[in-house]
């Protein structure tokens, strides 16, 4: 059953590069290995997705926010977006980032 996403579809917002390995819980298929490869204050990509469907729920632990929920709204062969549940806000996100992309040269302008 899709569920109804509390926060609007951004993918327009500005992505991180990360390179981050979690477990993230999977509702329905229970422990994940989650790559995520870029992250914004709405959402995140990973790119080792397998199977899943829009609307799929998971549950991921991230450095500052901690653990948050996030709906599968996209995927493409390997690839997968995920939108957070709720916005992050901008300084626990910058924050976060810092500790995610530790090389300021990676790091997107702010």
């Amino acid at each position: 059953m899709a569920s109804h996403l509390s926060v609007t579809d951004q993918r327009a917002a500005i992505r991180h590069p990360v390179d981050y390995n979690v477990i993230a819980d999977y509702l329905g298929r229970g422990d994940v290995d989650f790559h995520i490869s870029n992250i914004s204050a709405t959402g995140f990509m990973i790119d080792n997705a397998q199977n899943g469907e829009r609307g799929d729920r998971v549950i991921v632990s991230f450095p500052v926010i901690g653990r948050i929920e996030a709906y599968l709204i996209w995927s493409k062969d390997n690839r997968a977006g995920f939108q957070f549940e709720r916005i992050i806000r901008v300084d626990d996100f910058l924050e976060m980032i810092d500790q995610l992309q530790p090389n300021p040269r990676l790091r997107r302008r702010r």
